[in-house]
Formats: structure tokens, C-alpha cells, sequence
């Protein structure tokens, strides 16, 4: 499940809130064992994704770094590579 959030930070645009709030989204699921929340849940769910999403963009905005931002299509073809490598029938 967790192989699914993605770092988020120094990427040219900055992580959009669809991105955080689909991280966060992973990260609750994760943590509280619910891909979907009974009805008896989603309330405390959504209101965690929601507070999460909120911390991200705070950490995302208070983030330094003298490195150059990376390009999104140039990190997403390393990893379709990188994946088309590791899962190559032999």
C-alpha cells in the first residue's frame, strides 16, 4: 500500500493538493489497517486524511534545499524503467 506515496518534495511544479491529499489518503489507510472505513469510521478517517494533507502542505512549504527541483516525466520514466527491469521475465 505504501508503495504508492511518493516523495513529494523539489519537483518543478510543486506537489499539487491532488497529490498530497492522495498520500495522505495512502498513509491513513495504512495506519489504520481501512482501505474502506465502515460507516462508523469515515468520519474520523476523512478528518484524518484531511489533517494530514494539511501537515504535508505545511512541511512542504517550510522545506529547504539548495538542490535544482527535479522534473516529474524525468523521475517517472526512471522508474518505469527501473520496474520494467525488476519485474523482466528471465
Amino acid at each position: 500500500m505504501c508503495r504508492n506515496i511518493k516523495p513529494l518534495f523539489n519537483f518543478a511544479p510543486p506537489a499539487s493538493d491532488e497529490e498530497i491529499r492522495a498520500a495522505s489518503l495512502q498513509f491513513v489507510r495504512k495506519v489504520s489497517g481501512f482501505t474502506k472505513p465502515s460507516q462508523a469510521n469515515q468520519e474520523a478517517f476523512d478528518r484524518a486524511v484531511d489533517d494530514v494533507a494539511q501537515v504535508v502542505r505545511e512541511l512542504m512549504g517550510s522545506l529547504v534545499t539548495n538542490a535544482e527541483p527535479r522534473d516529474r516525466a524525468i523521475v517517472a520514466a526512471k522508474a518505469r524503467e527501473q520496474s520494467a527491469r525488476r519485474f523482466a521475465s528471465n
